[in-house]
């Protein structure tokens, strides 16, 4: 019997649903909060494990495991462990988070343009600001450029979305003469077959794609040759009026050479869901400035999260079970 481990507490539709997708599986699951919590309840063993945290000694706890689902799109916080001696396979839920993450992008880039990050703060002060400001600063974001940077599910559907707003779309990629993308995607979201941009970059073109955008969309995931991939010499490439939203990971951006640009207006604005260090320190000096959004690293969050994990979880495991190849396994050298 096939016994499968979730180190979140499921609802009952999500146990339906993994115990009709194969025959014969146990299932156990409990809410952990902490690593030492997932490490207590792998000791009992298992073979497929669903979970957003992995103790580095997770393989030492539970030696038969063969197959580990992360919660999450990025595995930068499993690469310590067991995902880079590669005894175990690593799934991702990417693609589950390309709905609400790309609708959070066009909201940020959307409440810039038209300045509601300036209107809301007046709203707490009873402030009535005067229109005739909003004439000569307010921009539609149709015939703009939107640059994205890491053209996976979510810069995908960040293309689709901005595409439907009239914005002509660029996309830098690792391979930028590999357009099209196998990892899971419903049917009428993204651009799996990566049609949408008029050009494709390379990670050496990055100033050349910076430099002709308006609005840029950060998602990439978080690597070796990622850390600080936007930083003080990619900043000055961009236009001063072009706003920057990242919700890949803080550290692909040189935090402190941001803040500096936007503070000296070398960058129009900025919207930040991820940050070098989280919770982001109260000292901070983005939290002053007038031209940055800043949320809590919940751009991906949603109330049916775990239905849409959930949901990949059981494809995968179809596979697994049928020793097909699964859908967002990590590669341990690129880390994702």
């Amino acid at each position: 019997m096939m016994k499968i481990i979730s180190t979140v507490e499921l609802k009952p539709e999500h146990r339906a649903a993994i115990s009709s997708a194969v025959t014969g599986v146990e299932i156990v699951d409990r809410q952990c909060r902490t690593a030492d919590e997932v490490s207590e309840m792998v000791g009992g063993g298992g073979d497929v494990m669903l979970t957003f945290r992995v103790p580095d000694d997770v393989a030492e706890h539970a030696p038969g495991l063969k197959w580990i689902q992360l919660l999450s799109a990025g595995a930068d916080h499993a690469m310590g462990g067991p995902l880079k001696a590669g005894k175990i396979t690593f799934t991702t839920t990417s693609g589950i988070h390309a709905t609400p993450i790309a609708e959070y992008t066009l909201a940020s880039m959307l409440a810039y343009a038209h300045r509601f990050h300036l209107t809301i703060r007046a709203q707490i002060k009873r402030e009535w600001l005067k229109s005739g400001r909003f004439m000569a600063t307010v921009d539609e974001v149709r015939g703009q450029t939107l640059g994205i940077i890491g053209y996976g599910s979510i810069g995908r559907e960040t293309a689709r979305l901005g595409q439907a707003f009239g914005m002509n779309v660029l996309a830098l990629k690792r391979n930028p003469s590999v357009r099209s993308d196998p990892g899971w995607c419903p049917a009428g979201l993204g651009d799996p077959e990566g049609t949408i941009p008029e050009r494709f970059f390379g990670p050496d073109e990055r100033e050349e794609i910076l430099r002709e955008s308006d609005y840029v969309s950060i998602t990439l995931p978080l690597t070796e040759h990622t850390r600080k991939f936007i930083g003080a010499r990619e900043l000055a490439a961009m236009k001063p009026t072009a706003y920057l939203v990242n919700i890949g990971r803080g550290g692909v951006i040189d935090e402190s050479a941001m803040a500096e640009a936007l503070k000296a207006g070398r960058i129009g604005g900025a919207g930040l869901d991820v940050f070098e260090h989280e919770p982001l320190d109260a000292s901070s000096p983005l939290w002053e400035l007038e031209n940055a959004i800043l949320t809590p690293h919940m751009s991906g969050a949603n109330r049916h999260y775990m239905d849409t994990a959930c949901e990949l979880f059981v494809e995968n495991l179809k596979r697994f079970t049928s020793n097909r190849p699964l859908l967002n396994i990590v590669d341990p050298k690129l880390g994702y």
